[in-house]
């Protein structure tokens, strides 16, 4: 980590920075569609050649070693995710004017009458890489079928005055997954029309060298600023007077520090209601995340593979997610119960190894373990160990705190209804965890036909989370722009928890509730023994896939240019992984 700059030393350089795009604001606004497009397709080109520096930099920062397939993880989660970004975001731009982009989305009542709008599988490229997988969006209620389009959008709707007046954020970057400070700063320009000055993170400002360069038509132009600083450059930059809007990915201490101050005076404010910070703020500040296992007729091979499933939410980046599992709910009556967590343990302990590298992560680790007694070590050779601890429902600690580290609270529900089961499963993740962002369900097909999948989706719409995935994890929602990410709506500013607002949504959906994905519950080629002719063999984004880093590279290139020329490497690697 290089040496921060001080705001003195850096205090006329920020205002220059912010000068700028307070200048370029208003034009911002007036640059065409096509223009914006022009630019997309030129930060793809600015990002393809350093994609590589960019992927195998953050390998190393993070202690993942040279060569290992869990270098796929940054190429995954940092230029293919802002390449696909722009992919999309280019298609809805070049059909939006009158709406046409929403001319060929299936939509659908739910049967609460909710509307659901169709987003992924959306063209023959998702048919292909994503085979079976589906990501829905359902709209808040009230959104109906003959209004979809007067609530999407906005901003490029002639008679809409919403967001046509030119506007300078400030992004906060979390320190964790690449792709996000860059999303957050496209989300700010192409869906809410305000250019954008990114302070990083200090644990990964290293990424500054690619994304300046990846940045470059957007910096050029004066639309984007790109700085580094500790909590004094952040603490100037949110109360200066050129920057009118902010938005924060990280820690819902930071957030209130923000909004009503720190400490003593910051818990006063918010008991008041007199923020120092009036300006307008959104966020996405992480969750104690729920995985509910539901019981149901499973075989040995399905165990194995859902339980690399679950190792991946929790493992992925070291467990340095916002939506990694926190809490894994377990059937205790179910007679696969013992089998499931045992091949759980055995894929933990066998994953590749890595290093611990977010700050703080060994002391939240040891506050872990102060706070469950009962917890057990999963030895992990070459890696930080994993620790797992039963859930005590009266341990509000452990029901509140997000430990961001490899370490994960499991509670058995009686039962073996499968349905009565999975009612219960979501009332306690309601009603006990706190935040909203993602909540991952584990469910065999035979088990979703026979509770009916109508009252499925019954029972889904009381799960009040702004991604839920079945058969998946909700990082999957992150890596598809074309769902939105955030908290589900309702927070407030005294009671922020998972945060306010949503980014990516590359479709332009103005009144978003939830975004649903689910993935084949079984793998390409042993699906099709159960009749299943989906083609998704076992996800690049699994710890346990072994051509991850050369699927990355793959499928980087891609998105930079897709052609069905790149598929014959993409599937071979994709088998083999």
């Amino acid at each position: 980590m290089q040496k921060l700059p001080s705001l003195t030393e850096c205090q006329a350089s920020l205002d220059r920075d912010l000068q700028t795009l307070a200048d370029h604001r208003n034009r911002w606004v007036q640059t065409s569609v096509a223009e914006r497009i022009a630019i997309l397709n030129e930060i793809k080109d600015a990002l393809l050649p350093v994609a590589q520096a960019w992927a195998e930099t953050a390998s190393r920062q993070k202690g993942i070693p040279k060569g290992s397939p869990l270098e796929g993880e940054e190429w995954l989660s940092g230029p293919y995710t802002v390449m696909a970004y722009c992919n999309q975001m280019m298609a809805t731009l070049s059909k939006v004017q009158g709406k046409h982009h929403l001319d060929d989305l299936p939509v659908r009542e739910l049967p609460n009458g909710q509307l659901a709008a169709r987003v992924l599988p959306h063209s023959l490229w998702d048919h292909l890489l994503l085979s079976g997988v589906k990501l829905d969006v359902w709209m808040q209620p009230g959104v109906t079928r003959a209004h979809l389009a007067e609530h999407t959008a906005a901003i490029y709707d002639p008679a809409s005055p919403q967001h046509k007046t030119g506007k300078l954020a400030l992004v906060l970057g979390a320190g964790n997954i690449a792709a996000i400070a860059p999303l957050d700063v496209f989300h700010k320009l192409f869906a809410e029309n305000e250019v954008a000055i990114l302070k990083m993170n200090p644990v990964n400002d290293y990424l500054i060298e690619f994304l300046n360069a990846a940045l470059k038509p957007l910096i050029d132009r004066g639309f984007v600023r790109i700085v580094r600083g500790g909590t004094d450059v952040g603490q100037y930059l949110c109360n200066h007077p050129l920057v009118e809007t902010l938005h924060i990915t990280g820690a819902g201490a930071s957030h209130d520090a923000i909004v009503w101050g720190p400490g003593e005076q910051g818990r006063a404010n918010k008991v008041t209601n007199t923020p120092i910070n009036t300006r307008q703020i959104t966020s996405e500040l992480g969750a104690v995340c729920p995985t509910i296992v539901v019981p149901g007729p499973w075989s040995a091979a399905d165990i194995r593979f859902q339980a690399e499933q679950v190792a991946t939410q929790k493992l992925h980046n070291s467990g340095f997610n916002c939506v990694a599992c926190q809490v894994l709910v377990m059937p205790k009556d179910w007679a696969q119960k013992t089998a499931f967590m045992g091949a759980l343990e055995s894929v933990v302990s066998h994953a590749p190894p890595r290093g611990l590298y977010y700050p703080g992560a060994k002391e939240r680790l040891a506050e872990f373990c102060t706070h469950n007694p009962t917890f057990k070590t999963i030895r992990r050779p070459g890696s930080q160990d994993m620790v797992i601890s039963t859930l005590d429902i009266g341990n509000a600690r452990a029901r509140s705190t997000e430990v961001f580290a490899p370490a994960l609270n499991l509670l058995e529900i009686s039962g073996v209804d499968a349905e009565a089961y999975l009612v219960q499963a979501i009332a306690f993740a309601n009603e006990q965890l706190y935040g909203t962002l993602g909540a991952n369900i584990v469910i065999h097909p035979k088990t979703i036909a026979q509770i009916g999948r109508q009252r499925f989706e019954e029972i889904l719409a009381d799960l009040h989370y702004g991604t839920i995935a079945i058969n998946a994890w909700t990082g999957l929602g992150f890596l598809s722009a074309q769902s939105p990410w955030g908290a589900f709506p309702g927070h407030t500013l005294a009671d922020v928890q998972s945060g306010m607002g949503v980014v990516h949504n590359t479709l332009l959906f103005d009144k978003p509730q939830r975004a649903v994905v689910e993935a084949p519950f079984r793998p390409f080629p042993r699906n099709l023994l159960s009749l299943s002719f989906t083609l998704l063999p076992r996800p690049p984004w699994f710890v346990t896939n072994r051509k991850g880093g050369i699927l990355g590279k793959l499928l980087v290139a891609f998105q930079h240019r897709p052609s069905l020329l790149k598929m014959p490497r993409i599937f071979l690697n994709a088998l083999l992984g």
